[in-house]
């Protein structure tokens, strides 16, 4: 049987993890893999378009940027660094992969994250739906009058919006209003069993964001900075992101 032979497409000049490790601190220790495997033991898209943490990580040792660059396996990754959590060298390979995704032109990265970050561009309330403030102010409204009818003991149950002064300011995923209004309500419940303050803002309420996925930073920013100014505008302590 013949073996494969793995062609290296290297041309000298810095690499991409020649470029990460220029902007991380300590290089997020890139140089300090050990090939033990235990970022992909806990890896939830290990084994996906056969790639994996140490593979990857191992394709950057070796100067692979067009094979990473073009493979799918980089838009799989969801950022939630638990490779980093169990790795005992604790190697950034979160920022490997985000800084991949950024070597991939703009409108050639995936359509249905490229379309949600657009989508929440266009509107202060950042919603990747597109949900204006009227819709969504309407549905947390309609919803919150239908529990308190239906569940006499939430009678007294509140969902404000765009409550000055409030302690918390509640974001939301989007989708749950748009699809699901339902799954909005157990939140409401816990809320208001422990007494919290809090409020919806009818700008930055939307608790997604794309543009980090799209690994697009100045959209990134923006929609930070869109969500930060409506909870400093309120007045609020404490910025609550159910994501």
């Amino acid at each position: 049987m013949a073996e494969e032979v793995i062609k290296l497409t290297k041309k000298g000049g810095s690499t991409l993890k020649d470029k990460v490790m220029e902007i991380l601190p300590e290089g997020g220790n890139l140089n300090l893999c050990l090939t033990c495997g235990a970022c992909s033991s806990g890896c939830p898209a290990t084994g996906l378009h056969d790639m994996d943490p140490r593979k990857f990580l191992r394709m950057a040792a070796l100067g692979m940027d067009e094979e990473i660059k073009n493979s799918p396996w980089i838009w799989c990754c969801s950022m939630c660094q638990r490779c980093i959590y169990v790795c005992p060298m604790k190697i950034d390979i979160p920022q490997l992969v985000f800084n991949a995704r950024k070597t991939v032109p703009r409108e050639e990265r995936p359509k249905g994250i490229l379309a949600s970050c657009d989508m929440a561009l266009r509107s202060d309330t950042c919603s990747a739906m597109g949900t204006n403030e009227e819709d969504f102010q309407f549905v947390v409204e309609d919803v919150l009058e239908e529990y308190r009818e239906a569940q006499p003991e939430f009678k007294d149950m509140q969902a404000p919006i765009n409550k000055e002064g409030a302690y918390f300011f509640l974001n939301q995923n989007s989708r749950e209003p748009v699809t699901e209004p339902d799954e909005m309500v157990p939140l409401w419940k816990i809320l208001h069993l422990v007494g919290a303050d809090w409020t919806y803002g009818t700008k930055g309420w939307a608790a997604e964001n794309y543009c980090m996925f799209l690994a697009d930073d100045d959209a990134w920013k923006h929609i930070v900075e869109v969500k930060a100014k409506a909870v400093d505008d309120l007045g609020c302590k404490v910025w609550l992101n159910t994501e």
